[in-house]
């Protein structure tokens, strides 16, 4: 009974930029028409989701992760690594950087860095993301930052729905206006904002700009990853290896009917982008369905998905 998957309870975020479409696309009770981000995967303090049914209901999956750490296959890790988000930019996200893992402890209060990815579940026609920029020196970066030279300095890039981007710390970014995002990230919410377009909030004052980190932790000039992603078929599904990085993997599983896979990593994390189906593991059936998200513990072995659905599934790496 221990092993079976663990479902987890989302977290809301509300946000100046979000909007709507979390509850109008997965159905998610959420709490204003500003609600940017759901929390699907969590144990940062921040915010924490619950599993849901089963023996560990009621738990947050930080009293999990310390109290059962054999669920997570005692993944080398003094917290859990990861966290799952899906993000509505309903309008542009500031431009931002994130630190890696050394400047954070020191800086940020033994907090992560912040490598994340992102897939993209939706976005209107023409939409485009900032993914790094055009400086050539650390101070070139800093003058076309002080002299809010943002059109040079940023770099467009025209986005589709499937696209998938893995931005490592130190790479400017933001998503844009109109874009429905799975994001996979190191469990940390430390961000440098750069550029908020001299937006107010409900109060009248401009969000916290944070320049001197910012251009500390920035990778000059900007290194694209190259991100090559391995489709294999298996039966009953086509599988997408989008990355195998330093923190994780992700892939995407589009099942057309019966599909076994065999768990086979520290823990897997599946978050339902489309469809239902259902999902066998030792001998119980559960319904999952778009906006469900589940662990799959270390070691619970064969399960089969039956149905039509997409998802992504991740699991945490400690190459780096």
């Amino acid at each position: 009974m221990d092993l079976e998957p663990i479902f987890l309870t989302p977290v809301f975020q509300e946000r100046i930029w979000g909007g709507t479409k979390l509850a109008e696309r997965f159905g998610y009770d959420i709490p204003s028409s500003q609600t940017g981000e759901c929390w699907a995967v969590s144990a940062h303090p921040h915010g924490q989701t619950v599993v849901a049914r089963g023996p560990f209901a009621g738990m947050t999956l930080g009293q999990l992760w310390e109290e059962r750490r054999d669920l997570f296959g005692h993944f080398p890790s003094d917290r859990f690594p990861l966290l799952t988000k899906i993000l509505d930019a309903n309008a542009d996200l500031s431009v931002q950087v994130h630190p890696d893992d050394e400047y954070a402890k020191t800086h940020e209060g033994g907090e992560l860095g912040k490598t994340e990815c992102w897939y993209i579940i939706d976005c209107k026609p023409g939409a485009k993301l900032i993914y790094g920029h055009y400086a050539e020196t650390k101070g070139e970066l800093r003058a076309m930052m002080e002299a809010g030279e943002w059109d040079r300095l940023l770099r467009k890039v025209p986005i589709r729905p499937g696209d998938f981007f893995y931005v490592p710390s130190g790479t400017i970014h933001a998503l844009c206006e109109g874009t429905l995002v799975l994001e996979t990230q190191q469990s940390s919410d430390t961000t440098y904002r750069v550029y908020d377009y001299d937006r107010v909030d409900s109060q009248g004052r401009k969000r916290e700009l944070h320049l001197e980190k910012a251009i500390d932790v920035t990778t000059v000039p900007h290194r694209d990853t190259d991100v090559r992603p391995h489709v294999a078929e298996i039966p009953g599904a086509t599988v997408t290896t989008f990355v195998e990085g330093d923190y994780f993997g992700v892939q995407k599983w589009d099942v057309r009917g019966a599909a076994e896979w065999e768990q086979t990593k520290p823990f897997l994390i599946v978050s339902i982008l489309k469809g239902e189906a259902e999902l066998v593991h030792d001998g119980r059936t559960y319904a999952i369905r778009q906006g469900d998200h589940f662990i799959l513990p270390h070691q619970c072995g064969r399960f089969t998905i039956r149905g039509m659905l997409e998802a992504i599934a991740s699991w945490p790496r400690a190459g780096k």
